[in-house]
């Protein structure tokens, strides 16, 4: 018997259709509330909604931020709108930094008109702005923000070494300006008691900001501090300005009592004496402000490679390098018939550009030994 199925069908579509109907009429969010708090600005989620920001996503991190009001949602969207920025780029901005909303759109200008004083061409900006955010939306020190990029702009830095400061460490651009006076004056300061010369000063003192934009927020006195432990461990001036050159912003991350316990680990696994100590301290800086468990593990790792202590003295650039680098590298080496047991560490020493070049060498040189002129040629018997 064939069963008549159209009234069936017609019943499932209707059912369907006004299913349908009943989901288009839904909200496209629900309001959301914190326990015994006030319900979302509803305004706001909508807002962000149609601009394709995850709105879970800030619900997780920073759910406060939909319950404030006044927010401006539109007005940033349009400030980064109107400096180049796309719809994707501006929902991940809001996503990452939803505080940007609670600008006002005056704030926005006013931060706008201060970044551009440093980074001219808004296409850079945007960029900054994509990664740092909350460096460009802040807005509560405007007056010291101000002060401090004058300051860095009258010792003549250049205007990208600036603009990195104010992205990757905006409080330093946020405190007075008299807290970055004093830090700066005294690297200058040690730079050239140190016999530093004054011509070449500026790029050095750029080349430390640039390094470690938050040695800023150290207070002068860990550098003086840690100079007078390097001082009293017997490093002479001239010593002292190369290691604080090598050093740079680090320099203000050390404290006497981390760096007196890694050196006393250090002299005795090598077994050197002080001035050997210095030696290498001088040629590989890591000995000072890597932590004893670091250490061990990297010399334990060479070690059970079979490289000898000699061989580590010797160039002891190779601590810097993780276990994991320092074992794939060995293993790279060994099957272009290179064994750094017998052989100069120095060949795992480098950037991973710099390695892949002389490994790259060393393949070449095993699959086109080179030419001897003074061998026997053969010929047909």
């Amino acid at each position: 018997m064939v069963c008549d199925c159209a009234p069936m069908l017609q019943l499932v579509t209707t059912t369907l259709c006004r299913h349908c109907q009943r989901v288009r009429r839904l909200p496209p969010l629900r309001a959301f509330s914190y326990p015994g708090g006030t319900a979302e600005n509803q305004v706001t989620v909508e807002a962000l909604y149609d601009l394709s920001v995850d709105i879970q996503k800030i619900r997780q991190l920073k759910g406060w931020v939909l319950h404030q009001s006044p927010a401006y949602v539109s007005e940033t969207a349009s400030l980064l709108r109107d400096m180049g920025a796309e719809g994707p780029m501006i929902a991940r901005v809001l996503e990452l930094y939803p505080e940007a909303i609670l600008c006002s759109p005056e704030q926005q200008q006013a931060q706008r008109e201060l970044w551009r004083s440093v980074c001219p061409r808004e296409r850079d900006l945007v960029g900054i702005i994509e990664k740092f955010p909350a460096s460009f939306f802040i807005s509560s020190h405007h007056t010291n923000q101000r002060a401090n990029i004058d300051y860095f702009q009258s010792l003549h830095l250049n205007k990208r070494i600036v603009t990195k400061l104010m992205a990757s460490a905006p409080q330093s651009f946020s405190c007075p300006v008299g807290q970055n006076k004093d830090m700066v004056c005294t690297l200058q300061k040690a730079y050239l008691e140190l016999g530093g010369n004054a011509d070449n000063m500026k790029i050095w003192l750029q080349k430390l900001l640039s390094q470690n934009p938050f040695v800023l927020l150290k207070p002068p006195e860990v550098l003086r501090d840690n100079l007078l432990f390097l001082r009293d461990r017997g490093f002479t001036t001239s010593e002292l300005l190369r290691l604080l050159s090598k050093l740079r912003g680090f320099v203000v991350e050390l404290n006497p009592d981390s760096m007196r316990h890694t050196l006393a680990y250090s002299q005795e696994t090598l077994g050197c004496s002080e001035a050997e100590l210095r030696d290498l301290v001088l040629n590989c800086p890591a000995l000072l402000y890597y932590p004893e468990v670091i250490l061990a593990e990297r010399f334990e790792g060479l070690l059970s490679a079979g490289v000898t202590m000699a061989q580590i003295k010797q160039t002891p650039t190779v601590l810097e390098l993780t276990t994991q680098i320092v074992s794939y590298r060995i293993q790279r080496l060994r099957s272009y018939g290179y064994d750094v047991r017998i052989g100069s560490l120095q060949a795992l020493n480098g950037t991973k550009k710099d390695f892949e070049m002389s490994s790259g060498k060393l393949q070449l040189r095993r699959e086109r030994p080179l030419f001897n002129p003074v061998a026997p040629l053969k010929g047909d018997d």
